[in-house]
């Protein structure tokens, strides 16, 4: 079975390594230093389990890619809510990028100051948006006139005359990526037209309590090229030249990974070093997400049955559409690998999970080592839009969650299974016995 497009000789076995922080050793799959199956042996299946030390690793590789533009980043908390996880990206350096209140309360809680988060969102509610005054977000991403004037109207409750405001340009540039993940086209519903942004910024004086200091974009997720990213930037700018007291740019998120073993990620490098000379004037603001913590994690599973059927064989499994949503909404791709290498050979399998819908299939036409009940597998690159898209569909409770400390030696619980009655709590019609 071909499980990684790299490998190394050490003195005494082939390991094969999936990054730096996920490899087989001795045959067993190992998360930094920490063997897997010991993990799932005390906590059980289906299982998240992050690297804190990739993760950390991932930001500072960004943060040194982007260098040149001297960019501040705000992890996007959509991707990975984690408390451990927010804590250990903060003691990074990291900022925070929040789309709700309730992400505001977790960066917060995570130790994150008002001033170091970024709250966006199409969507906001007034009582949101006076949380986030309340406690001194430094930046509001704008989507909306009638959000500003909510914005304008809460912060004179609070003798505010200096919010800061980034208004989102909806750059009617559609990004090469999934449907679902491009928000920079026309029709999405996301951000604000040039015209609109014009007509705002020739009227500041409508909105006594804003600075408007800022401008946003972001145009999608999982982007495999520059050509969009640039080509919306290049409008943004022609857009805000007039008005030299627009000085920071946020571009949003949107950088890739590679979900394959065998592809590539484009270059971080590259990108910056072409939008360096376009920013060179500009104060820049990063949302990093996915490139941060999708392959510092993993979902386990355990196979429950294995069945042949219409001359296929189906591996199902703990862990469903429930647990790891992006197969099912984005036809996504993650990688599986069992926890002990094998050396039968190969066949076709269908890894699908144990919800009463066809959509949860989580590997379709896989090549992987006949599977038994009882083995243990992993799915590769879990670590972004896992847990945060987890519900408890079916009645399941959503899994625990493991953090690997940056030592990679220790481990520890960050977050326990759901049971039963955590499902219920909040429903006023239980009958307790």
């Amino acid at each position: 079975m071909r499980v990684s497009p790299f490998c190394f000789i050490g003195s005494r076995e082939l390991a094969m390594v999936f990054n730096p922080s996920i490899r087989y050793e001795a045959g067993c799959l190992k998360i930094d230093d920490v063997d897997i199956e010991s993990v799932v042996n005390d906590v059980g299946t289906p299982l998240y389990v992050y690297s804190l030390k990739r993760l950390t690793a991932n930001y500072q590789r960004i943060r040194k890619a982007f260098a040149p533009l001297s960019a501040r980043l705000h992890f996007s908390i959509k991707a990975n809510g984690n408390l451990d996880v927010l804590r250990a990206l903060k003691r990074a350096g990291a900022g925070f990028d929040c789309v709700s209140g309730g992400e505001i309360y977790r960066a917060l809680m995570a130790g994150a100051k008002g001033r170091d988060i970024v709250f966006a969102g199409v969507g906001k509610t007034r009582d949101e948006i006076r949380y986030a005054i309340h406690n001194g977000i430094g930046w509001i991403n704008v989507e909306n006139i009638g959000e500003l004037e909510h914005i304008d109207s809460i912060a004179a409750e609070y003798d505010s005359d200096n919010l800061r405001v980034a208004l989102r340009l909806n750059p009617e540039v559609t990004a090469a990526t999934h449907p679902y993940m491009a928000t920079g086209h026309g029709a999405a519903k996301f951000g604000l037209t040039a015209d609109v942004i014009r007509e705002l910024l020739r009227r500041q004086e409508r909105y006594p309590q804003i600075d408007f200091s800022g401008i946003h974009i972001h145009i999608g997720s999982q982007l495999g090229d520059s050509e969009a990213t640039l080509a919306a930037l290049d409008k943004l700018l022609a857009l805000v030249k007039p008005w030299p007291q627009i000085k920071k740019i946020n571009l949003g998120g949107g950088l890739p990974v590679a979900y394959r073993f065998e592809e590539t990620a484009p270059s971080l490098e590259a990108l910056a070093e072409e939008l360096a000379p376009r920013l060179k004037d500009y104060t820049v603001l990063l949302e990093p997400g996915r490139s941060v913590v999708a392959d510092a994690g993993l979902l386990v599973a355990e196979v429950l049955y294995v069945k042949r059927q219409a001359d296929q064989v189906f591996a199902v499994i703990d862990a469903s559409m429930a647990e790891l949503m992006r197969p099912a909404l984005y036809g996504a791709h993650h990688e599986i690998v069992p926890l002990r290498e094998a050396d039968e050979e190969s066949i076709t399998t269908q890894v699908v999970g144990p919800v009463c819908e066809s959509a949860d299939v989580l590997a379709r036409d896989r090549q992987l080592p006949p599977l038994q009940p009882g083995d243990k597998v992993a799915l590769m690159t879990a670590g972004a839009y896992g847990m945060t898209m987890a519900s408890n569909y079916n009645a399941r409770p959503r899994p625990a969650e493991v953090v690997v400390a940056e030592d990679g030696m220790s481990w520890r619980v960050s977050r326990r299974r759901e049971t039963v009655e955590d499902m219920l709590k909040g429903e006023t019609s239980i009958r307790w016995s």
